[in-house]
């Protein structure tokens, strides 16, 4: 690709004691795409993410924002930056509301002495905005914005999740298994919700288990092996069986997709 990669690492080592969980890992992603993210367990995935979403700090290496150095001491400052993470818990609260949680940790204010001083929140515009975002994406067969997350299905609060992520995450989403918990129906709503936040030109990391899932909503995917960055291939040009080889270490990638 000639363009330049919205989010990038290069050569990132991560140790904790012994284990070495990233081995000079490279990593690229490119506006506008979806980008899946596979490897067994153990592969060092995980770690990976939590490195471009600032709840690791590498030890070597460098992450690039739009082609600028960046350092993320913290999710907070990944997400001020406009990297929204997407986790397999969801990361909501039950009892919240889903106006609540979509605002869980930036809350808005009442206007004035009110918001100032007495830190009264702006309920109103808080449910407005919610109800607009969960509108954009379809996701408006929940009747009640302030209904509590529990009484919701688990595509529900996924939506609620990827909603939250897509109406504050202004330059890339990351999804760590979001159909794991889910049944056929619901993963199936997830998946047109990765293609609706991609048409709006957010790019996203899409981190699963799931190879149909992957292979078919991935423009480009990231095999992650022993740590490292092993390839990346194109679901077009690839099969799933081949996928799995790579990941496994049943078989050597070509050299072009190992050079990409």
């Amino acid at each position: 690709m000639s363009q330049q990669p919205i989010l990038q690492a290069k050569g990132l080592v991560k140790r904790f004691g012994r284990v070495v969980a990233l081995d000079h890992a490279d990593f690229d992603l490119y506006p506008g795409e979806v980008l899946g993210v596979i490897g067994d367990n153990g592969a060092g995935k995980s770690t990976l993410i939590k490195a471009l979403s600032g709840a690791v700090q590498p030890d070597e290496g460098e992450v690039l924002l739009d082609g600028q150095p960046v350092v993320f001491p913290s999710p907070i400052s990944a997400r001020d930056a406009g990297i929204e993470t997407v986790y397999q818990t969801l990361a909501l609260s039950p009892a919240l509301s889903i106006a609540d949680n979509m605002f869980l940790g930036r809350e808005i204010r009442k206007p004035g002495i009110r918001g100032a001083i007495f830190k009264q929140l702006d309920k109103r515009e808080m449910e407005r905005f919610a109800r607009e975002k969960l509108t954009e994406l379809g996701l408006m067969t929940i009747q009640n914005i302030s209904q509590a997350v529990e009484t919701l299905s688990g595509g529900q609060r996924q939506g609620v999740a990827v909603a939250r992520a897509a109406a504050f995450g202004s330059k890339v989403i990351i999804m760590d298994e979001p159909t794991a918990a889910l049944g056929v129906k619901e993963s199936r709503r997830v998946l047109e919700l990765i293609n609706d936040v991609r048409a709006r030109g957010i790019p996203i990391v899409l981190i699963s288990h799931n190879m149909p899932h992957v292979f078919e909503v991935a423009d480009r995917i990231h095999v992650h092996r022993l740590g490292r960055r092993l390839c990346v291939i194109k679901p077009s040009e690839c099969t799933m069986s081949d996928a799995v080889a790579y990941m496994t270490g049943a078989k050597e990638p070509p050299q072009d997709a190992a050079a990409a």
